[in-house]
């Protein structure tokens, strides 16, 4: 396999986050560095750069990887090296975690009192036959929070007590965190949980406020995405098809608010003289 360019800069990087092509991304400041931070590059999770042979062998055949430190010097280049010795296409991050946050990347604040998704996978779970919020909400984990998360669907009424026990994070059912408050829907709880700063998420979570929440004045979209959450959910019996058809749908939400929200579509054609 032949592999890219040993580096990235912040503005590539920021390009792909949030996005299917988004590389995993490890966070190899030193440890007290790490901990001491309050923020992260969105799906972060933690690695110590002088222990590469132990985690090595579990990264995605084919998968990408950008490493980052605080600068982008020794930690992350010690670490680059050794993933690139093992075949693993592995890119240092130009300038580090500071460069990243100076030209203004989206950053998420680190999950105090939730599980510590940069050190391993997180659990969630919520009703079951998702439709808007529940489908919504798995894709800003996945794209912004924890590209590893397992998301579950359980009975309404057992939710709860499955969180317990499966030591998952409830959502979207009453009496948790992440969940509708005032006239605000999970979607927006998450947002506001994770203090994520990004224009395009933000003209997201109106459209999806006003789907979920049934003011379909708020967001001239939303009907559309009510439509097709429906048509999703009628489509599939399985949940996990479903999630996976609204990964596809709030992918192509996100591209759209992010490159091509103002392009028009008619017919016929232009025709260039």
């Amino acid at each position: 396999m032949s592999l890219a360019s040993p580096s990235i800069s912040p503005q590539e990087l920021m390009a792909l986050i949030g996005t299917p092509h988004a590389p995993l991304i490890f966070d190899t400041r030193r440890r007290a560095a790490f901990d001491e931070a309050s923020r992260l590059i969105p799906g972060a999770k933690w690695h110590d750069h002088q222990a590469v042979d132990e985690y090595a062998a579990r990264i995605p055949m084919g998968r990408e990887v950008v490493v980052c430190c605080v600068h982008g010097h020794q930690v992350s280049q010690s670490a680059v090296s050794q993933l690139r010795a093992h075949g693993i296409n592995a890119r240092k991050l130009e300038g580090g975690i500071e460069a990243y946050m100076n030209a203004g990347g989206t950053t998420i604040l680190k999950s105090d009192g939730l599980p510590k998704t940069y050190e391993a996978a997180s659990r969630w779970i919520t009703r079951e036959r998702p439709k808007i919020d529940r489908l919504a909400c798995p894709w800003l984990i996945r794209r912004f929070v924890d590209p590893e998360a397992e998301i579950l669907y359980a009975d309404a009424d057992w939710v709860a007590e499955s969180a317990v026990e499966l030591d998952a994070v409830a959502f979207d059912v009453p009496d948790v965190e992440f969940s509708h408050h005032a006239d605000q829907c999970s979607f927006d709880a998450f947002i506001d949980r994770f203090d994520i700063q990004d224009d395009a998420l933000r003209r997201l979570t109106e459209i999806v406020r006003s789907a979920d929440t049934g003011r379909l004045d708020l967001a001239p979209e939303a009907a559309g995405l009510v439509a097709v959450s429906l048509g999703i959910s009628a489509a599939n019996e399985d949940d996990h098809a479903a999630l996976m058809q609204g990964m596809v749908l709030y992918d192509a939400l996100y591209s759209w608010l992010r490159h091509a929200s103002d392009e028009t579509h008619n017919w016929p054609p232009a025709v260039s003289q």
